[in-house]
Parts: C-alpha cells; sequence; structure tokens
C-alpha cells in the first residue's frame, strides 16, 4: 500500500519556524515530482512548492518566495517543508503529494495524496 505521511504541523507565533516532513511507503518516489500543498477552511487546495525528482529544480507560488524553502532525500523517499516567517495568513492544513513525471505544480497532476498536518499561525 502506497502511503505518504506528514508530519511537523503545529501551533505557531507569528513571525515564527516550522520544518514539515513527509515519508513515503510502499514504493520509491525517486521518479517522482514531489510537491507541498494547502487548503485553508472554505478555500480550494492551492500549490505552494514542487520540487522534481531530482531535486535540482523547485518551483514556490509568489506568497511564499524568500520564505519557504522545499528539499527532498530520495534516499529517505522523503520531502521537507522549511517554512519561516509565518504569517496568520499561511494556517492552512498542509499536504504532501507525489506525481509520476519530472515536474508538476498543480494539484491535479498528483496522484498520492498524504492526509495532512495543521499548521496554524496565531497573530
Amino acid at each position: 500500500q502506497v502511503q505518504l505521511v506528514e508530519s511537523g504541523g503545529g501551533l505557531v507565533q507569528a513571525g515564527g519556524s516550522l520544518n514539515l516532513s513527509c515519508r513515503g511507503s510502499g514504493r520509491t518516489f525517486d521518479s517522482f515530482a514531489m510537491g507541498w500543498f494547502r487548503q485553508a477552511p472554505g478555500k480550494e487546495r492551492e500549490s505552494v512548492a514542487v520540487i522534481n525528482w531530482i531535486g535540482g529544480t523547485t518551483y514556490y507560488a509568489d506568497f511564499v518566495k524568500g520564505r519557504f524553502a522545499i528539499s527532498r532525500d530520495n534516499a529517505q523517499n522523503a520531502v521537507y517543508l522549511q517554512m519561516n516567517g509565518l504569517k496568520p495568513e499561511d494556517t492552512a492544513v498542509y499536504f504532501c503529494a507525489a506525481a509520476p513525471k519530472w515536474h508538476g505544480w498543480l494539484p491535479n497532476e498528483y496522484t498520492y495524496w498524504g492526509q495532512g498536518t495543521q499548521v496554524t499561525v496565531s497573530s
């Protein structure tokens, strides 16, 4: 059974940092693009950051550029999201996902999804 499991979410004050982790099992994801997405209450799921399967190319939503950093460790079958300078508007459930392709940006390009981890930023 293929699974992605996120961890590292929590409650943090504005300006603080969190480091999200996502570990895959059931198959290797070294030939998959990996991404982080988020969904706030009443809003659609949106792309946050993606990384290609080698890890040499990353893309970020404008609203996180300069604050968040995505990375991956194929040996650990893992992808990470370092979040700095958190703002209340970053509050959402964060999901990691895997796409069986070199690169993908939109959520509908992704096949495997984790269950999500809650990030809450207080003002």
